[in-house]
């Protein structure tokens, strides 16, 4: 008797589980038939309803468990083949702050970089736009920054790394969705395949007064503890990625091609035989320079990490500032205190 309600409750646990399964599967293929399907809006929705009655219609219509379930699985199998053969492009009438790809080409120690962005904002939707061919000395590499900049909450950030070339001279790279003229970024979308991946190569004056002075943002920036010859590896490993992308668009995906799970398998690409730990701040990426500091990675590890967050703040000291020489002002405050060489 025991034994026998011992086996009731596994079989009972086990279905729940494929229970919990086949609604979490039910659930994530309503949203990609509804944001995806083919057609006008009234077929998407037609095949939307269809697919969400499947999973219900298909216990009641059997009135077997083992039937269902092969049923809805059939029908899963079906759904993800369909899934896989959407395909990511670069023809698009895409937004202007994303219409251009940023791509390179290294000659010697000399980097050539098109397309990088030098917007001038009046406010964060109009704006002059300017895409510029940039060259930069490798010889002159000084070191590598993070900026973290909180549009959201505390516990998201969205991440950019720039390049020091020595005084005003930095290339900032941002990780971000390639929308087209009718879109606005949504976090749900970003894990159904409704944007293109985007490398962004941008003027700091551009890039971050566009967060602090217009969007309002909190920025920070941290110096990392990166070797020149470890910085120039990321960086050239940044731009054979970002040349890739001009004949093979990519999808981004909120959760495997965000600014910081991509960047860390950027930083795993330059290190193949050390292993690269995976950390839950990935995904929260809010809390990214929380991990660097418990790691190492920035300068400034002497301070206590509160102080060392205050002192990186830029975002409230930039918005008084709209001048040229921009990136030495904006590490003016960070060079005197020793946290940037």
């Amino acid at each position: 008797m025991v034994e026998q309600k011992k086996n009731s409750n596994i079989k009972l646990l086990f279905k729940s589980g494929i229970v919990l399964l086949l609604i979490l599967s039910w659930g994530w293929g309503i949203i990609a038939l509804f944001l995806n399907a083919p057609g006008p809006d009234w077929l998407k929705s037609l095949l939307t309803i269809f697919f969400a009655t499947l999973l219900p219609g298909a216990f009641i219509v059997s009135r077997s468990f083992l039937k269902g379930f092969f049923f809805c699985l059939a029908a899963f199998i079906a759904l993800l083949i369909w899934w896989n053969t959407l395909q990511p492009t670069n023809n698009k009438e895409w937004a202007p702050d994303v219409a251009q790809i940023s791509h390179s080409e290294i000659l010697g120690d000399k980097l050539i970089m098109h397309n990088v962005r030098d917007f001038r904002y009046i406010d964060e939707i109009t704006f002059q736009e300017r895409w510029q061919k940039r060259e930069y000395d490798l010889n002159k590499l000084q070191g590598l920054d993070l900026f973290l900049s909180y549009w959201a909450s505390d516990s998201i950030a969205h991440i950019i790394l720039s390049w020091d070339f020595g005084g005003n001279d930095h290339l900032a790279i941002s990780i971000e969705t390639r929308k087209d003229k009718t879109q606005a970024y949504s976090a749900v979308k970003g894990f159904f395949k409704q944007f293109e991946l985007s490398y962004v190569a941008a003027e700091e004056r551009d890039i971050i007064q566009l967060r602090t002075n217009y969007r309002k943002e909190r920025v920070y920036l941290y110096r990392l503890n990166t070797p020149k010859e470890k910085a120039r590896a990321l960086l050239e490993d940044y731009l054979t990625e970002m040349n890739r992308l001009v004949d093979e668009a990519e999808f981004y995906n909120a959760l495997t091609r965000n600014c910081a799970t991509t960047i860390h398998l950027h930083v795993k690409a330059i290190h193949p035989d050390e292993p690269i730990p995976v950390d839950w701040r990935l995904i929260l990426s809010g809390h990214l320079d929380e991990m660097l500091y418990e790691n190492g990675s920035l300068k400034g590890n002497a301070l206590p990490f509160a102080e060392l967050r205050k002192r990186s703040r830029v975002d409230q000291r930039m918005q008084k500032y709209d001048g040229d020489n921009y990136s030495n002002m904006l590490r003016e405050n960070t060079q005197q205190l020793g946290l940037i060489d």
